[in-house]
């Protein structure tokens, strides 16, 4: 049967799937025409910012960790390089940066999302080298708090020292400035500069005042300077050479307290400044040669002990710094100001609805097994719904009696445990404090209590020590101990085998109906088949015609309602089985402790 299930199965067309041990994708679009983003300017391969939240992902159903999730182009069958900024499931936040191959101006490239795998295969695959080209140098996304911002582009430029750190900023954490102390940048191969070389800065600014030659970025090596800045909120270019100090022409000045996204584009003696995403100033000057310490939130202070201090500092905070050492496009650099902003990036960024995998019944459609649903009767269908609430039965009373049973074996295996220790001496069992016999002289703990909660064998020893109790205590001596008749022993015999009596209705409650299911299942699904058939031949019998393509449907489904019957009495019957098996274990421990308890108790408290 499992065969048979099987080749229909692979006879029906699936829908493409990445890898099917994902539960969950969803389609991710980056629309550049003019109806999203509208980027005109070329682009090409880019990391964009996935913004994860509740309305577009489902936290629940990922990894707390976020370690399941993964990116696949178009084709659904090519992996994408991504890492994760931050995935927080209390806040339902996570920031995610993907490397998307070929985005183009004026059109719509989609990528798949993949996600909902609790295996053990799922595990991270985040590739932060990987996300950026090797032309990036600096990448800063300052996740980090009390210790220097880490360059997770591989190439070795983290900063020389800590600054201070910003929650809440344009992506996750930033860094702010309060014009005193700045981010220092070490000098390495990777940044070095020559005159005219091709160059690109970019990073989110938000200046807190209308400060004037307020410095965001230098760098500085001898005669030569590089400062990005902003003058009474306007933001500038600065080039200082052999040739003297030029500035970028002033525009129209930012608002304080909002987030602005920055770049600068140097390449051979043209220099341009943008302002999210579009064009602000131009610079008719190349970029120095530079080999220099390069500084954040201001201009290196000069003769001062402290590295960080700086002059011309900025006062704000400084967001997602990125270098790199060609120059980049203009709609790359449009697409990072709109795909990192809050609110431009929904129109840039769609997202659509969750997909799951195609259901079995829509894996079959068109098969083998199609063509069977399609021919069931309303008798084959009223007995095959009848016999899923049945199995449905049968697995909750196997899953829960299995369950119960496992945690009653725990139980009764440290209740045994230490009644080893108490057979030797049952003083404790008439001990005025009632607390310290229940507890067996103290030796369960709050631990142990919880898994003896469910000990049967400890509920007929804790109706022993009430039945020796109330016995003994009405002639009970300071330091003397009453014994027990013969006929109070056997009374006190008798309240146990009560006890054993209950608890073996519990242990049993239930089970009957797995019984009915083995019995009832294959007989409901054949009554199911008999009446499909009849029905099957009536309908031939009447339409007059006899050929195997008239008759082979209606049979095929009604021996569906025997299949059915089959699959609630197989389980049924392995899982009755088991549950017996450990039915007995416990019947026979709480007969085995009921006489040895008698035993004990007889000799201890005889007369």
């Amino acid at each position: 049967m499992i065969g048979l299930l099987t080749v229909m199965a692979f006879s029906c067309t699936a829908r493409a799937w990445w890898n099917s041990e994902w539960t969950l994708r969803k389609k991710i679009t980056i629309d550049t025409t003019s109806a999203g983003g509208g980027i005109s300017d070329p682009i090409g391969t880019t990391p964009v910012l996935i913004r994860l939240h509740d309305g577009n992902f489902q936290f629940l159903n990922a990894k707390d960790d976020g370690s399941d999730i993964r990116f696949v182009a178009a084709d659904d069958k090519t992996p994408l390089a991504y890492h994760v900024e931050k995935f927080d499931p209390v806040l339902n936040e996570a920031f995610v940066w993907v490397k998307v191959p070929n985005v183009k101006p004026g059109e719509k490239t989609s990528i798949w999302f993949y996600y909902g795998n609790s295996g053990t295969k799922a595990v991270k695959a985040d590739d932060p080298k990987g996300t950026y080209d090797s032309d990036s140098t600096v990448v800063y996304h300052f996740t980090e708090h009390g210790s220097p911002a880490v360059d997770i582009t591989g190439a070795g430029n983290s900063a020389q020292n800590a600054g201070t750190g910003s929650d809440g900023s344009m992506i996750g954490s930033g860094l702010r400035f309060d014009g005193s102390k700045g981010v220092a940048i070490p000098a390495t191969p990777p940044l070095a500069l020559a005159d005219g070389a091709a160059m690109t800065w970019t990073a989110w600014v938000k200046p807190s005042t209308l400060q004037p030659n307020a410095v965001i970025f230098s760098r500085k090596d001898g005669a030569n300077a590089l400062v990005i800045g902003m003058d009474k909120g306007i933001p500038y270019v600065e080039v200082t050479s052999a040739n003297g100090t030029v500035r970028s022409q002033p525009g129209a000045p930012v608002a304080v307290n909002t987030w602005h996204h920055l770049g600068v584009v140097a390449e051979g003696s043209k220099i341009v400044l943008l302002v999210d995403g579009e064009s602000y100033a131009s610079l008719s000057a190349p970029i120095p040669a530079l080999n220099s310490t390069a500084m954040l939130g201001g201009v290196a202070a000069i003769g001062s002990t402290d590295p960080a201090a700086v002059t011309d500092g900025f006062n704000g905070e400084l967001d997602e710094l990125e270098i790199s050492k060609v120059a980049r496009p203009a709609g790359f650099i449009k697409l990072a100001a709109i795909g990192q902003s809050g609110d431009k990036a929904a129109k840039l960024l769609l997202f659509d609805q969750d997909e799951q995998p195609s259901s079995l019944m829509s894996w079959f459609k068109g098969g083998y097994f199609g063509i069977i649903i399609s021919s069931l009767t309303f008798d084959g269908w009223a007995v095959i719904i009848i016999l899923m609430l049945m199995m449905v039965l049968s697995w909750y009373v196997m899953i829960t009696k299995v369950r119960y049973m496992n945690e009653m074996g725990k139980g009764n295996a440290l209740f045994l445990r230490e009644w080893k220790h108490v057979a030797t001496d049952l003083t404790i069992l008439d001990d005025t404090d009632s607390e310290k016999s229940k507890s067996m002289g103290g030796r369960i703990d709050k631990q142990g209590w919880k898994t003896m909660r469910n000990s049967s064998v400890y509920r007929l020893y804790h109706t022993g020590v009430e039945e020796i109790q109330h016995r003994l205590a009405a002639d009970r001596g300071l330091a003397q101990r009453k014994g027990l008749s013969g006929r109070s022993i056997q009374a006190i015999r008798a309240s146990l085998d009560g006890t054993l009596v209950r608890e073996t209705q519990k242990i049993n409650k239930l089970i009957v109906l797995l019984t009915i299911c083995i019995s009832g299942g294959p007989f409901l699904g054949l009554l199911g088949t008999v009446v499909g058939v009849m029905i099957t031949f009536a309908a031939v019998a009447a339409a007059g015609d006899v050929n195997v393509n008239a008759i082979a449907p209606g049979i095929a489904a009604a021996l569906l309602a025997t299949v059915a019957g089959l699959a609630v009495a197989i389980p049924a019957l392995f899982g009755y089985n088991y549950i017996l098996s450990i039915v007995k274990d416990a019947k026979d421990d709480m007969h085995i402790f009921i006489d040895e308890f008698v035993t004990k108790m007889a000799e201890f408290y005889k007369e």
